[in-house]
């Protein structure tokens, strides 16, 4: 399909109005199209996700539509922060789904900030609201399964700039750390089939990994890893490898609970109830190297450090069955720090989960 077939005037049905969308960026992604459009009423902006005319990625996207109807039909107002689907169509069969243009992504963000961390102040709102929206999408008995830092965008990207001069850099600095939750292509309901693998690799959870069957605590898993990466500025499990990936949990967060271990079909990772890699390969020595107990990649011993690294040991136990609920995590000590103005609810109980 050739780009240039994309521009033009395309009359585009909404909820809010009728508008044509005068103008298209295309960039390449995987099968999907992903493109933004100005609209000629004005001075606002669209999201526009095209999924190309190929049947599978037609089906696909129909069940990410219906997904995102849900969503808002049970929350018009947007208050649990899932992107807003204002409208999508048919374009000589190619499925264009309609968005509220946000701003970068967290991950877009950090990489262009030279991968400098996140302040912890930003990282406390930024988890917080990624709890609440989706336990929002638990609440529905939806699992999301695709969480990362790309999937998670800022309302808008403005930031200041400062120069610190220890660094001798210049550091860009969020100005408003609002977030929206995005693509619900992999979304799935409780009653539908779940496929073997989901997640993208370096947020899987352990119990996709072994096989073990998943629900929505492999979305916390994923949350744990995400929060870990805005801290450091790094992925926690930096591989593409099923053996490597589980050495690292091991050498990370100890040894994986014994009924794990004996469940699994993918026996042939464990020697004698424990991970089995070769510690003297180039890729033992990759884990040797840069591996360490989770406590240790703490950057200060104060509290609010200790609180968070807590957070998220909580969120990264193996044990989908003992991992820390959304509607837990939000009553984390952590987040008592947030401002009322930051809060999406106020409903803690007297005492807060802490270590």
């Amino acid at each position: 399909m050739n780009a240039a077939d994309w521009f033009g005037i395309i009359t585009m049905p909404c909820d809010i109005a009728n508008f044509c969308l005068v103008s298209i960026r295309l960039q390449t992604r995987s099968s999907r199209l992903s493109a933004k459009g100005l609209l000629a009423s004005g001075p606002d902006k669209v999201a526009l996700k095209i999924i190309k005319n190929i049947e599978k990625y037609r089906e696909a996207s129909k069940l990410e539509i219906n997904v995102l109807e849900q969503l808002k039909r049970n929350d018009p107002e947007g208050k649990f922060l899932c992107v807003k689907m204002l409208d999508w169509f048919d374009y000589h069969g190619h499925m264009c789904l309609a968005f509220e243009k946000l701003g970068a992504s967290v991950f877009d963000f950090l990489k262009d900030n030279n991968y400098i961390p996140y302040s912890l102040h930003h990282i406390r709102h930024i988890a917080y609201q990624l709890c609440y929206s989706v336990k929002f999408m638990h609440d529905l008995s939806l699992t999301h399964t695709d969480l990362k830092p790309e999937n998670i965008l800022f309302l808008s990207s403005d930031y200041s700039v400062s120069y610190n001069p220890s660094k001798r850099r210049e550091e860009r600095t969020i100005k408003d750390s609002t977030i929206r939750l995005i693509d619900f292509g992999s979304a799935t309901f409780d009653f539908e089939h779940h496929s073997t693998i989901v997640s993208t690799r370096h947020y899987r959870a352990p119990e996709v990994i072994l096989e073990l069957g998943w629900a929505q605590p492999c979305d916390v898993w994923s949350i744990g890893s995400i929060v870990f990466e805005l801290y450091t500025g790094f992925t926690l499990f930096q591989t593409h490898d099923n053996r490597e990936h589980l050495a690292m949990m091991d050498t990370i967060l100890g040894p994986f609970p014994s009924w794990m271990v004996k469940k699994t079909k993918k026996n042939k990772y464990f020697y004698h109830g424990n991970v089995e890699w070769d510690r003297n390969s180039s890729s033992g020595r990759y884990v040797r190297d840069n591996c360490r107990p989770l406590s240790d990649y703490k950057t200060s011993e104060s509290e609010e450090h200790r609180k968070l690294f807590h957070l998220i040991g909580l969120m990264l136990n193996y044990d989908p069955h003992e991992r820390i609920t959304l509607k837990q995590a939000l009553d984390h000590s952590f987040f008592d720090a947030l401002t009322k103005q930051q809060r999406c609810h106020d409903t803690r109980p007297s005492h807060s989960i802490s270590r």
